[in-house]
């Protein structure tokens, strides 16, 4: 055991009292942060399985935890997992502190009840981590919603920007208007190109950066076109007044 685990299993006998959270709450936000914890998609059905035996929809702190499914019950409950599957990611849960391992003397996961029926200890996967970082794995899927939303918002403009400027550049060389066009095509096609097939934002926001410059490049040639023409045709206006 590492001592970062030792730490998490500290800070888990450290909940604060009275301390609750919606179960599939709690879940929800741990699948939205599941790459910030180094988490896999089959991370997520063993942790659903899991929480699918504890039977309440909240998980309190004066509430026993301990979950006891056997390999057989949890590979039903994650949809026929495979056993040499299920392991590595009970390890990674483990790993990334959401659950505990509390194992019984002889390794076996099972509960002890007293004369009333009322479990006295039991063996399995502690719950507990989950609801003790319960706020920070809510502000982890957070930032993650709002660094998804963003990066779809810049992919958004770099695509109305891309077009614009491939209709001004079309618009410039059908109406035949001054300036070397072609080269400017050619900086537009140069740009296009470097767009990764899986980008990131970094990719997006610099050639975002460039593409808007060109852009204001293009429709500046073009403004300067306009003014020249309005003024050319002005003289000549004046030019006949005076005649």
């Amino acid at each position: 055991m590492t001592l970062a685990l030792v730490k998490r299993q500290v800070a888990t006998n450290e909940i604060k009292a009275g301390k609750s959270v919606e179960k599939w709450k709690v879940f929800r936000d741990a699948s939205e942060a599941r790459e910030e914890l180094g988490l896999q998609s089959n991370s997520l059905a063993v942790l659903d399985a899991l929480l699918s035996f504890y039977p309440e929809n909240e998980l309190r702190q004066d509430a026993q935890l301990v979950v006891f499914p056997s390999n057989a019950q949890l590979i039903l409950r994650a949809h026929g997992m495979p056993g040499a599957t299920l392991r590595p990611h009970l390890a990674l849960l483990v790993d990334c502190g959401l659950i505990v391992r509390k194992d019984s003397a002889n390794g076996k996961r099972y509960t002890r009840k007293n004369g009333a029926g009322e479990i006295e200890n039991a063996f399995g996967f502690d719950l507990s981590p989950i609801l003790a970082r319960s706020e920070e794995l809510a502000l982890i899927a957070q930032k993650v919603v709002a660094a998804r939303s963003a990066f779809r918002k810049a992919k958004e403009n770099l695509t109305i920007c891309r077009r614009d400027v491939r209709k001004l550049i079309s618009a410039a060389m059908e109406e035949g208007g001054d300036g070397n066009w072609a080269a400017v095509e050619a900086m537009y096609v140069e740009l296009v190109g470097r767009i990764p097939r899986s980008p990131t934002m970094t990719d997006v926001t610099e050639i975002l950066d460039e593409m808007e410059l060109l852009r204001e490049e293009v429709l500046n040639q073009l403004d300067n076109q306009s003014n020249s023409h309005f003024n050319s045709t002005n003289d000549a206006h004046i030019e006949q007044h005076i005649q």
